[in-house]
């Protein structure tokens, strides 16, 4: 059974570690050289010619148009999250072949296999790939038509945005009122008011160290954008999701680009004149 995996970032690095624990032979390309995972190809065309279905995990529309031409003939189960419109265009290239299966769950998440895929498109294509999609996740819902998996992806990225941030406010607001934070997060987590955020990324606010990114703050702005943007088209008031917006720009105003969004909590932290 050989699968490939074309972007080897956090996200398409640990599917292809589970995917080569589940015994498919992969075949990895990403542009950065110096990443790698399973069989390195050299290219994405190279990666089609050794695997019926192909995964996509990458950073921008730009990067999954430079690589649809190479994958016209094979399933491609494309995990990223961008536009739908750059995903209706890519499917426009690589055919209904291309299914929208995008992703919940960080990449601590994607190490431990606790993902779940939003998936949509062509429903036989869909079955053709379940074996795959049941090696690197915990779960896989077909959503119909292509398209509403992006959809379902950006209501689940609206929650994940206001809860990151809310779980950073709970714990500045317990830290600074004299709770210990390892208190807050073994407490208020076995509460009404925890949430998979709280969970997720509470280990990384109790510790106050975010270099071990499993969703840059970087990276997340483009997803900000993007269900910012999808929301406003529908005409759909975000006024929480708006809130915590700010919250993540400051992050990168404040250095924390490249650390993981869980850093949010040090800019409550500093907005609370909090010291540890």
């Amino acid at each position: 059974r050989a699968v490939g995996v074309i972007g080897l970032g956090i996200m398409g690095s640990a599917m292809a570690a589970n995917l080569a624990r589940a015994g498919f032979a992969v075949y990895g390309y990403d542009i950065v050289a110096s990443r790698r995972a399973g069989t390195r190809c050299r290219s994405a065309g190279e990666v089609a010619s050794k695997a019926p279905i192909v995964i996509t995990s990458l950073p921008s529309a730009e990067a999954l148009h430079e690589v649809s031409e190479e994958l016209k003939g094979v399933i491609v189960v494309e995990t990223s999250t961008l536009p739908i419109d750059d995903k209706l265009k890519a499917r426009e290239v690589v055919g209904k072949t291309l299914l929208d299966c995008p992703l919940s769950g960080t990449g601590a998440q994607a190490r431990t296999k606790d993902l779940v895929v939003y998936a949509s498109g062509d429903q036989r294509v869909f079955k053709s790939a379940r074996k795959v999609l049941d090696g690197f996740s915990r779960a896989h819902y077909y959503l119909g038509e292509f398209g509403n998996g992006s959809k379902m992806k950006f209501v689940a990225n609206l929650l994940v945005a206001i809860h990151n941030v809310s779980a950073a406010e709970a714990f500045v607001l317990g830290m600074k009122a004299g709770l210990d934070a390892r208190t807050i997060y073994r407490v208020a987590g076995d509460g009404a008011g925890t949430s998979r955020m709280f969970q997720v990324r509470g280990p990384q606010m109790v510790a106050g160290r975010y270099d071990d990114a499993t969703m840059k703050n970087e990276v997340w702005q483009k997803d900000m954008k993007i269900i910012g943007e999808f929301a406003n088209r529908l005409g759909v008031p975000t006024p929480l999701f708006n809130a915590s917006a700010a919250v993540y720009t400051a992050a990168m105003a404040q250095g924390f680009a490249k650390q993981d969004t869980a850093s949010v909590c040090a800019v409550l932290e500093s907005m609370a004149r909090l010291k540890r």
